[in-house]
């Protein structure tokens, strides 16, 4: 009997990693450090807990599907001064919507837009290594998973002349990462200019994951929104979702939303109707003082930089090091990213995700291993310290062009 679509999913990343330690112990003589998942440690901001208190008395209220217009409005402002945008360019009643988190819209996202374009074999694009959350929904869809490789040698980020027409033809959406996760490669201007372009010529919705957008190194990424109205004049076939998860260190809202082409905004808001949980008021409203607050992003980005600056004392030219321009992972080199990931947890009390984890049923990323830098600037040192000199034998330099 042919596996369900769910069967044929395999496990989620978090779960094949608790599989592969568990029947590891990590030594007893120094506490276990977690740099596997993303999951931010720096302070929550104080906004956060005194807005949810001040609007205490509506956790009684149905939240509204949408969001609520002072929420979308605060959004539109928001993408407005990011992005540069003209003043009228978008609707808050229009162009935005409040999601619970972006993890359950992006898997919604392939339910709507495999079914809009009504094609007998579509496909879905997304880059490998990926968002393991893409592969669920084009297989949950019903569509094709098209992997990108995503390597070096094409700054990491999938090489768009080398998809095939015919695949092209065929997409129903093409996710894409920007900064990506989980090498913190940036889509330039130029690069998006070019995925829009390919969107509206062959019919699929260009789904931009921005998640990471506000945790960059030198220069902030360009926006797809910003692309897509100063440079295009349209919004059309764009979709773009932004978390407050890394932005404010608020994983636990579960607040986000989701802006673009109002033809698809508005079949969103009637697809989550049906399909989603919505935001609570006073979750909104904290959401809210959240991005009205442009401080606490200002230190998250100084303490990531920190904390860059000590992987490069310690890592520079071993392992594949480089700088990401963006996000808060490592992407480093150890030749065998499970064995590595098994022997830094049995040997060193260090937990990190193998590569191969984050790829498809042919990985392109086997040899490496993604490490988080979520914790305090002396935790950081400490888990790197402990990766090298576990690794040191088997110590991978740089390589020009490697994949």
């Amino acid at each position: 009997m042919p596996l369900s679509r769910l069967d044929s999913l395999g496990e989620f990343p978090f779960r094949r990693l608790a599989g592969l330690l568990a029947d590891l112990s990590p030594p007893s003589a120094r506490p276990v450090l977690d740099l596997g998942i993303g999951e931010p440690q720096h302070p929550v901001p104080p906004i956060l807990a005194e807005t949810l208190a001040r609007h205490a008395g509506s956790w009684n209220r149905y939240p509204p599907p949408t969001g609520t217009p002072s929420f979308r409005r605060t959004v539109l402002r928001w993408l407005s001064r990011r992005n540069r945008l003209p003043e009228d360019a978008l609707d808050p009643d229009r162009h935005v919507l409040a999601v619970a988190g972006t993890k359950e819209a992006l898997f919604l996202a392939a339910l709507l837009a495999v079914d809009r374009v009504r094609r007998s074999r579509p496909v879905v694009l997304m880059p490998t290594p990926f968002y393991a959350v893409y592969l669920g929904a084009a297989v949950m869809a019903g569509a094709e998973p098209v992997l990108l490789p995503s390597t070096a040698a094409h700054g990491f980020l999938p090489d768009l002349d080398a998809i095939p027409t015919d695949v092209l033809e065929r997409a129903a959406a093409f996710y894409l990462c920007t900064p990506s996760n989980p090498q913190g490669a940036v889509a330039d201007r130029a690069y998006l200019a070019r995925a829009i372009a390919l969107a509206r010529r062959h019919g699929f919705v260009l789904i931009l994951d921005e998640c990471y957008a506000e945790l960059w190194d030198r220069e902030p990424p360009p926006g797809g929104v910003d692309v897509a109205i100063n440079e295009t004049g349209s919004i059309e076939q764009v979709l773009v979702f932004h978390s407050l998860s890394k932005r404010s260190n608020a994983a636990g809202l579960r607040s986000g939303f989701v802006a673009g082409d109002p033809r698809l905004v508005q079949a969103f808001a009637k697809l989550r109707a049906y399909a989603a949980a919505t935001q609570p008021v006073p979750v909104m409203e904290a959401a809210e003082a959240l991005w009205n607050d442009e401080a606490h992003v200002e230190e998250n980005r100084r303490l990531y930089r920190q904390k860059f600056d000590v992987a490069e004392q310690r890592l520079a030219g071993r392992f594949g090091f480089f700088r990401p321009p963006a996000g808060f992972f490592l992407w480093l080199d150890v030749g065998d990213g499970v064995a590595a990931t098994a022997r830094l947890w049995h040997q060193a009390g260090l937990k990190v995700l193998p590569g191969a984890y984050l790829d498809g049923p042919e990985p392109t990323s086997s040899a490496y291993v993604r490490l988080a830098l979520v914790h305090d600037l002396g935790t950081i040192a400490d888990a790197l310290d402990r990766f090298a000199t576990t690794l040191a034998p088997t110590d991978r330099v740089a390589r020009s062009g490697g994949s």
